[in-house]
Order: C-alpha cells, then structure tokens, then sequence
C-alpha cells in the first residue's frame, strides 16, 4: 500500500479505526526485530527502575525512582517489564528477552531503524491522505505481548494519556511485526466510539508531590458484545484515532505478538495540555512527521 483510498479514509472516520496490510514488507519486519534483540541484549537497567507494567495502563510506580525512570521516559529508550519475571533481590527470573512488556518512548528519534519506519514516505502519504497538515511524532513504543504471560490492556482511549485542546488530533499507528491473533492478543474496539468523548485523564500532580501521575474521571463501563477483532498479518497496520475505545486479551498462546507503535499529533491549531504525563523536551521537542 502506497497511501489510503477515499473508502478506507471513510472507513476509519466512522469507525475510529483501519487495518490494512501490507504496510511492511516481511523483511522490514524482520530487521526490526533483529534490532531489538540486539537492544534487548544490551540493555542496563538500575534495580530500582525494575517497574512492571499494568492491566490498568499504569506503571506500578512504587518509588520516587521508578517513577522519575517513566515520567523522563519521554525522550529516552527505556525498559518496561512483565510481572513476575523478578525475584525479590530485583534479579532476572525469565529469560531477558522474555521478561520485557513494551520499550518506549522515543525509539523514532534514536534508533534509524525505527526512525525510518515512522517518517517512511507511506507514513507521511496516510496521513496526508487523512488531512494531518502538521503531524509531529509523540511518543513510540515497541511492545512484546510475550507468550503465556503477555498482559491484558483493559478498555481505554488514547486520549486519556495524549490529552489535546480540540480533542481528536492524536492517531495511534500500531505495526504487527509478527501476526497479531485473537489467539495472541489481537486488538479489539468497539467502532464509532471516538465519537463518545472521555471521560477519563492521566495528568500530572503537582510540582513536588507523589506519586507523580493520577487520574481525574473513570472508565466508562463497556459492554463486552460490543467489541469487534482487528487481527492483522505481520507487516500489516492499524491507525486507532484518539478516543476509539479498544482493548487486547491477555497472550495465552505459546506465540509472541511483537508490535512497532507511535502516535501523531496533528499539531496546527491544537494545544498540548501539560497536565500530560508525556511532555517535549528541550533535547527532544516532538519532531514533524514531514519532511
């Protein structure tokens, strides 16, 4: 796929959701993996930033340390765990490569793999396609979804986390590296539920308090029958608009579900709030998709 047809850019205005395949090739896929691998291999971590993360999108942030090592995660590569991959000295009880929930967030802007991907001339033509005059890139992840252990993400809207003044500039780009099952822990959404607003933020707390990040507002509650499967092919892409409602299962199987993901804000006549978790640095503002 070079760019979006006029039905699909309809499709995904009503439902708040695309999958399309064929967004990489097997072999892009493939490097990018190799890739991580080789991060995963090198990777340093303190023991007090050992943090695992949640069903609830939350870090189990239970020390000022582990909570600085997620709120300055923004412009930094680092390393978000699975429970119970630890003892209790902080020391590996799984394999490396085996233990780790996502990385983020800022693989765009230090990894040229991934920096390539995200900025791709397919990238830069959907979203033209779409009517992003300014995109720039937030924040980018790569998640395991591990076998066996890979944890469930319950019901929620991007936009609880990437809050933005009008609402609906923030689409999240999600890239099946291997195929992305119901088996594995597929994305699920219930379509048209971009158009319900939120009714739930993760902001910031004041300057000096702990922990550093809470919620305003609550979940709503969703009725299961109403979410419909996403499965795509490894290569394949979902665009998820801001505040479409979906959820993934727990991985069950013996299969992972390696994913490349970031968010766009189309930036031209919207304001960030800074009560955000995720703030643009001075080392890192959020680049412009284009170029």
């Amino acid at each position: 796929m070079d760019t979006l047809s006029e039905e699909e850019v309809k499709q995904y205005q009503e439902d708040g959701y695309l999958t399309l395949e064929g967004f990489l090739d097997p072999e892009e896929c493939d490097k990018l993996r190799e890739r991580m691998s080789e991060i995963v291999d090198e990777m340093d971590v303190p023991g007090y930033c050992r943090i695992q993360f949640t069903t609830q999108h939350d870090e189990q942030l239970k020390s000022q340390g582990s909570a600085d090592y997620f709120i300055t995660s923004g412009d930094k590569i680092r390393f978000f765990f699975e429970k119970g991959v630890f003892d209790e000295k902080g020391e590996f009880i799984v394999p490396r490569e085996r233990s780790l929930n996502k990385i983020g967030h800022a693989l765009h802007a230090h990894e040229p793999l991934y920096k390539n991907v995200t900025h791709s001339q397919k990238m830069q033509n959907v979203a033209k396609k779409l009517g992003l005059r300014c995109p720039v890139i937030l924040q980018s992840m790569y998640i395991f979804k591990q076998p066996g252990i890979g944890g469930e993400v319950t019901p929620h809207q991007d936009a609880t986390f990437l809050y933005t003044e009008p609402l609906g500039r923030v689409m999240g780009v999600w890239i099946a590296l291997e195929d992305a099952t119901q088996e594995n822990g597929c994305l699920w959404f219930i379509p048209g539920s971009h158009k319900n607003g939120i009714t739930r933020r993760m902001v910031r707390t004041p300057k000096g308090t702990f922990p550093l990040t809470d919620f305003v507002g609550r979940e709503r509650d969703y009725d299961d029958k109403l979410f419909i499967p996403a499965p795509v092919k490894k290569g394949g892409v979902v665009l998820i608009h801001g505040e479409v409602v979906h959820r993934s299962a727990q991985n069950t199987s013996d299969h992972s579900r390696h994913v490349y993901t970031f968010h766009i804000m189309d930036s031209q006549d919207t304001q960030w709030s800074h009560e955000n978790w995720l703030q643009p640095t001075q080392e890192l503002p959020f680049p412009p998709l284009y170029t």
